[in-house]
């Protein structure tokens, strides 16, 4: 018979198994994201997606584990992951930042914008088309600029309180 001790190392180690593979699938769907979300936009010009820290300030270029909201290794707590999209906005230097979380619930797999709309995977992602889910970010992106143009239009200011940031300018070439 297992002593408590025993038992509760043994419940710690399922956790963190658990955690582990809560953080890399969302880590996978991250660098799919970074990857295709320019091809998708069909962006011919260069980089137009980086993974960079969901808070704070950032600049754009990539940020590797920095970008998300637990560490890669160590003791990792298991619940929503969160990291920071940064889309180029621009044909110059201008970029802005989605934070996603991510959460899991029975077989249901959410993805948060942060001040936007949730987007719904069924487990496991693999077998799931991307283009859905680009879609998704990419309408988001597009109607808080092309609603802000509205609003202009008819004589009233939007706010910023959909979750975008924006990075200072910088030259991407020396990030």
């Amino acid at each position: 018979m297992a002593s408590r001790f025993e038992t509760l190392l043994e419940t710690v180690d399922r956790y963190q198994d658990l955690a582990a593979e809560n953080y890399d699938r969302i880590r996978k769907l991250a660098e799919e994201l970074r990857q295709g979300l320019c091809d998708f936009m069909d962006a011919k010009d260069g980089v137009c997606v980086h993974l960079v820290p969901p808070t704070g300030p950032f600049d754009p270029k990539p940020y590797g584990d920095k970008a998300f909201s637990i560490p890669p290794r160590g003791f990792r707590p298991l619940g929503p992951v969160m990291f920071g999209l940064a889309v180029r906005v621009t044909k110059g230097t201008d970029w802005l930042r989605l934070t996603m979380e991510c959460r899991k619930a029975g077989d249901v797999f959410t993805v948060q914008i942060t001040g936007g709309p949730e987007y719904e995977f069924e487990l496991p992602l693999a077998d799931h088309d991307p283009a859905p889910f680009y879609e998704h970010i990419y309408d988001h992106v597009h109607s808080w600029f092309a609603t802000r143009i509205d609003s202009y239009l008819q004589g009233e200011y939007g706010s910023r309180e959909i979750g975008f940031d924006f990075a200072d300018a910088v030259d991407v070439d020396k990030a």
